[in-house]
């Protein structure tokens, strides 16, 4: 009787845990099966129903594309083969392809039972955003100089790896933090930070647990918790929560279609380094505003000098190249890709296939979300692959 009064106990107190933690368990449990094959693409198209999250509405008037339809081209060459642009849409698992040049919509498809209402998560595309709201805080005066430290501005990150690291070395991934970037194993740490969006917990105090391996400013290594300590010295030196300041100095004034809407962490700090959720249709507008300069019907919005810093690897570590193995590595810019031999292109990219590709030459925007479960396996390739496949749709309008 004893052992089985024991066994009730247990039981009971697991029911008390479970529904006083019913909130935690649900989300651990959908963060835990995030990426499952059965899932994914759903997962991609409404993740702000499994996570904590903040809406950002649309205002104003809609910047309204016109259509003009046409057929993607059937093949593209990528490393002298021809691949079929069709088996390529199927192979990395896409949920949506637009294509736009000009002010006119050429091709928009909506794949795998979603649709163009859908609010698809950026993923890494994120940072593209976060970077031009740091550019107008730097040109309004906010940040008035990118080489000093980013402990000047958020003091908390005194005694972690970020201490005297240059907001210039954030901005460009070259902090010479550690972070382990591997979404394939379970105690990485962007798979630790998953597990705070799920269990509650705080980004801030998971970026001041971080420590530094390499030295700042001399290699080009993706963390993207330095992101968020990007968006950490733009909460300090602005005094303005990143939700207000992305309405006030972008939402607003984008002209978008739906709402935005940020994935954040259990004290309502938005996932900035990849918690975007966006219709199709908006990723492409902003990628109108970065073909166009950081104009909309005539006003500046993100200042163009900053654009074209953005733009720019001024460092031999940040340039684009082709290694010895044939693998290319894409240049980096303040949070945006610069594919190699790139020629006015550049691109926002997020895991798993999001682009948000960039042609000023051929006037044109491509959008790509994905549920691309391979993608992990083969980034390098598949990101070249894409460029190739962007370049004969731009080349063919």
């Amino acid at each position: 009787m004893k052992i089985k009064s024991i066994g009730l106990t247990l039981v009971f107190l697991v029911v008390v845990l479970l529904a006083a933690f019913k909130k935690e368990a649900t989300q651990l449990y959908h963060t835990i099966r995030l990426f499952h094959p059965d899932v994914i693409v759903n997962n991609f198209s409404s993740l702000p129903s499994l996570a904590d999250h903040k809406v950002i509405k649309r205002a104003g008037e809609v910047d309204e594309f016109s259509y003009s339809l046409t057929s993607l081209p059937a093949e593209f060459a990528y490393r002298n083969e021809v691949r079929q642009t069709q088996q390529w849409i199927e192979d990395t698992s896409t949920t949506a392809l637009l294509v736009l040049k000009g002010q006119d919509i050429r091709f928009e498809k909506y794949y795998q039972g979603t649709g163009e209402f859908d609010k698809r998560i950026s993923w890494s595309m994120a940072k593209s955003f976060l970077s031009a709201l740091f550019g107008v805080a730097v040109t309004n005066g906010d940040i008035p100089d990118l080489n000093v430290a980013v402990t000047d501005y958020v003091p908390e990150l005194i005694g972690s790896g970020y201490e005297g690291v240059t907001i210039k070395n954030v901005l460009q991934m070259s902090s010479g933090i550690f972070f382990n970037e591997d979404y394939a194993d379970f105690f990485s740490d962007i798979n630790r930070l998953g597990r705070i969006m799920a269990l509650g917990g705080s980004f801030d105090e998971f970026a001041t647990s971080l420590e530094s391996h390499l030295p700042q400013g001399t290699t080009m290594h993706y963390v993207s918790i330095d992101t968020h300590v990007v968006g950490m010295v733009l909460r300090a030196a602005t005094e303005q929560s990143i939700e207000s300041y992305f309405y006030q100095h972008l939402w607003s004034k984008l002209q978008t279609e739906g709402d935005a809407i940020y994935i954040t962490d259990s004290n309502g700090e938005p996932m900035v380094l990849g918690g975007l959720n966006l219709m199709t249709r908006d990723y492409a507008r902003m990628g109108k505003l970065y073909r166009d300069h950081g104009r909309l019907n005539g006003e500046q919005i993100i200042p163009e000098d900053w654009i074209e810093a953005s733009l720019t690897p001024d460092q031999p570590h940040l340039a684009a190249k082709r290694r010895a193995d044939k693998s290319v590595k894409f240049g980096y810019g303040y949070q945006w890709w610069l594919p190699l031999d790139a020629d006015d292109e550049f691109m926002a990219i997020g895991i798993y296939g999001q682009f948000i590709y960039i042609n000023r030459k051929a006037g044109v925007v491509i959008v790509k979300n994905s549920a691309d479960i391979n993608f992990l396996a083969n980034n390098y390739e598949s990101k070249e692959i894409a460029v190739a496949a962007f370049r004969a749709i731009a080349a063919s309008l």
